[in-house]
């Protein structure tokens, strides 16, 4: 009787021990998907605002050359992004829901 209670104590011991370990691995597991995510993200994200700038500077320019004033191109290009800006601010909420499906899906699978 003794030394089936000094097993079940090794085996709840041993258990305790590896849910441990598997809550720091699943913890890791999900920090370096969030980590990676974000950097793909920044690095994809920074080059693309790169190119859409130098795109931008193009259209705006050829705008003003087309109405033969540069100033009036790139007025138009900045109000376009100010509309796009207006678009994105108001439809903020709806990011929430796919981001929080996003997310969640990776934390709890």
């Amino acid at each position: 009787m003794k030394q089936n209670l000094t097993g079940a104590e090794a085996d709840v011991k041993s258990y305790l021990e590896n849910s441990e370990e598997y809550l720091k691995l699943k913890i890791f597991k999900v920090l370096m998907g969030m980590v990676t995510a974000t950097a793909q993200l920044l690095l994809v994200g920074a080059v693309s605002l790169v190119a859409l700038f130098i795109l931008s500077f193009a259209i705006a320019y050829a705008i003003g050359s087309e109405l033969q004033n540069d100033t009036l191109g790139f007025g138009i290009v900045g109000i376009f992004y100010a509309l796009v800006a207006l678009l994105c601010y108001f439809l903020r909420d709806k990011l929430n829901k796919p981001l929080l499906k996003k997310f969640s899906k990776n934390y709890f699978d």
